[in-house]
C-alpha cells in the first residue's frame, strides 16, 4: 500500500475513515445550508456571526470538562453517544425548516446545542485515532483524517448549493439539505459499532478525582512547544479561520452571486486542503520550521484573498489558502498528539480544541461586524493580519524560551532546536 494511505490497512481505522467521509460530506452540506438559512431569515452578516459564535461557544465553556470525560470513559462508546446527539440537533433544525416554522432564535439555540455535542465529540475523536492505529501510523492517520474532512468539504458545499438552488433557494430548501446531514451520522455510528474491540489499544482511563482539568493545564504550561501551539491555535482559530462566514459574504455582497456559486467556493478551497492533507499524510513528525512557515504562508494567502478583484480569481486563489491552512493545522495537531503521555491526551487535546475553536464566539461577531461595517474584503484582511502577528510573536517568544539567539536565527536552527 502507498505510504500515503498506509493507516487504511488497519481494519478499524478503515471503517472509521469511510464513515467519516459520509458524515463529513453531510456536515459541510449543513454548514452551507445553515448559513444560507440565516441569510434568508435576516439578510445580516452580524446574524451570521452570532450563529457561528454560538455554535462554537461550548468549545470555550465545556471543552476542558469534555477532555476529562474523554480520559475517563471508553472513547468508542462516548463517540457513539456524541454522534447520536449531533444527528438529533440536525434533525430538529431540518424539521423546523422544511415545515416553515423556523425562526432565527431557533437557529441560534440549535447551533449552541450542536456545538455542545461537538465539544464533547472533538477531544474523544481526536484522541481515539492513536487507539486505532498506534504511534507508528499516527502521523499518517491524522493526515488521512484531514483528507476525509476535506473530501466532504469538496463534495458537501457544492452539492448543498446545487440542492438549495434546485429546491427553490428558500428556507424549506435549506431544511431539506440539513435533514440529509442528520441521516449521514448513521455512517459513523455504524462504523463504530462494526469495529473489533480486541484490535483497539485503549489508553488507561483516569479515576474520578478532583483537579483533573487543572492537571492538564499545568502539563501544558510546563512545555514551551505546547504553549507555542496553543497560542497559534487560538489566534488562527479565532480570527483566521472564519471562511464559512467570509466566503458567504464575499460571494453575495462583493461578487453578487447566489447559493450555487457560494457553495462552489467552499469546494474549490477544499481541493487545496485535500492536497495539503495528503502531503501531510506522507510526512513524519513536523519540524518547527514547517509550523512557522506554513503559518506565515496561510496568513499571507488570506490577506491576498481579500484583495482579489473578481469572483473567478478569488475562487482560483482559494486552493492556495487551503493548502497553507491544512499544513498549519495538521502540524499543530501532530505536535499535540505526539508530545503528550497517553493518560493526558484527552485533556490536552481538549485545551487545544478549546483554544482553536472556543475563541470563535468572540472572533466571529467581531469579524462579522467588520464585514458589515467596512465590507467583506476587510474580514479577510483583518483575519490574515492578526494571524500573521500572532505567529511572529509566538515564534519570537519560543526562541527566547529555547534560548535561541534571535539576532542570529536561521532555518537550520529552527529545524534542529529541540
Amino acid at each position: 500500500m502507498s505510504p500515503t494511505f498506509k493507516a487504511l490497512a488497519v481494519r478499524n481505522y478503515r471503517l472509521y475513515w469511510c464513515g467519516g467521509v459520509v458524515s463529513n460530506t453531510g456536515t459541510w452540506m449543513q454548514r452551507v445550508a445553515q448559513d444560507w438559512l440565516v441569510l434568508q431569515l435576516t439578510h445580516s452578516g452580524s446574524a451570521l456571526g452570532i450563529t457561528t459564535g454560538l455554535q462554537f461557544l461550548p468549545f470555550l465553556l465545556i471543552t476542558p470538562f469534555a477532555g476529562m470525560i474523554a480520559d475517563r470513559y471508553p472513547k468508542r462508546r462516548l463517540l457513539m453517544f456524541t454522534q447520536a446527539s449531533l444527528a438529533a440537533t440536525a434533525l430538529a433544525l431540518g424539521i423546523l425548516s422544511v415545515t416553515g416554522l423556523v425562526q432565527v432564535w431557533h437557529v441560534y439555540l440549535i447551533a449552541f446545542l450542536f456545538g455542545t455535542g461537538a465539544a464533547f465529540d472533538s477531544p474523544a475523536r481526536q484522541s481515539f485515532v492513536i487507539e486505532m492505529v498506534g504511534r507508528d501510523f499516527l502521523s499518517n492517520a491524522v493526515g488521512l483524517n484531514s483528507a476525509s474532512f476535506n473530501l466532504g468539504r469538496i463534495a458537501g458545499p457544492g452539492l448543498a448549493g446545487l440542492l438549495i438552488a434546485a429546491l427553490g433557494s428558500g428556507v424549506t430548501a435549506s431544511g431539506g439539505v440539513i435533514l440529509i446531514n442528520a441521516v449521514s451520522y448513521l455512517a459513523v455510528i455504524g462504523s463504530l459499532r462494526a469495529m473489533r474491540p480486541s484490535e483497539l489499544s485503549p489508553s488507561e482511563t483516569i479515576s474520578r478525582r478532583r483537579g483533573a482539568v487543572r492537571e492538564g493545564l499545568r502539563y501544558v504550561l510546563k512545555s514551551p512547544d505546547l504553549i507555542f501551539v496553543m497560542v497559534v491555535a487560538f489566534f488562527t482559530g479565532t480570527f483566521g479561520l472564519n471562511f464559512q462566514m467570509t466566503t458567504a459574504l464575499m460571494a453575495t455582497q462583493v461578487f453578487h452571486k447566489g447559493a450555487g456559486e457560494y457553495g462552489l467556493l467552499g469546494s474549490v478551497m477544499a481541493i487545496g486542503s485535500l492536497v495539503g492533507a495528503l502531503w501531510a499524510a506522507r510526512r513524519a513528525y513536523p519540524r518547527r520550521v514547517v509550523l512557522v512557515l506554513s503559518g506565515v504562508a496561510f496568513a499571507t494567502a488570506e490577506i491576498a484573498s481579500g484583495l482579489m478583484p473578481t469572483y473567478l480569481i478569488f475562487a482560483l486563489w482559494l486552493p492556495v489558502v487551503g493548502i497553507a491552512s491544512i499544513t498549519l493545522l495538521n502540524s499543530l495537531q501532530m505536535v499535540v498528539q505526539l508530545a503528550v503521555t497517553p493518560e493526558m491526551r484527552g485533556r490536552v487535546m481538549a485545551l487545544y480544541m478549546m483554544l482553536m475553536m472556543g475563541g470563535t464566539p468572540f472572533g466571529a461577531p467581531v469579524v462579522g461586524w467588520i464585514g458589515e461595517t467596512f465590507g467583506a474584503r476587510w474580514m479577510l484582511l483583518f483575519g490574515g493580519f492578526v494571524t500573521l502577528l500572532s505567529i511572529l510573536a509566538a515564534t519570537w517568544w519560543l526562541m527566547r524560551a529555547k534560548h535561541i539567539d534571535v539576532r542570529n536565527v536561521h532555518l537550520r536552527t529552527l529545524r534542529t532546536a529541540a
